[in-house]
């Protein structure tokens, strides 16, 4: 299915907190190997997205319009300022736009 989607962007905050994550499913056979595997493989399909000045400085922007946490913001900044057009993610109830980014609950 990646495959499919040859403009994605794995963002490096989302990469790393799957990561850490990955540590709650190792009782269903899901080991953190497997997680770097899977980063590891979207790598080599996707561009890697790194937060920069620019959108920290947007992240204290969107601070006054929106109610996110800090590390929801820096995502979400991040995304915008490397053109990211939609992110997908069950953690953003609520909000299904900011600015230019769709946000999309793939569940």
């Amino acid at each position: 299915m990646i495959a499919t989607l040859p403009d994605g962007a794995l963002v490096w905050q989302v990469a790393c907190e799957y990561l850490w994550a990955s540590r709650k499913l190792a009782q269903f056979g899901y080991s953190y190997s497997d997680a770097v595997e899977d980063i590891r493989n979207l790598r080599y399909v996707w561009s890697t997205v790194l937060p920069d000045w620019k959108a920290l400085d947007r992240m204290e922007a969107l601070k006054s319009a929106y109610s996110l946490s800090f590390w929801d913001r820096l995502l979400i900044a991040t995304c915008l300022e490397a053109g990211v057009r939609r992110l997908y993610s069950e953690d953003f109830s609520g909000y299904t736009r900011v600015e230019s980014l769709e946000i999309v609950n793939p569940f």
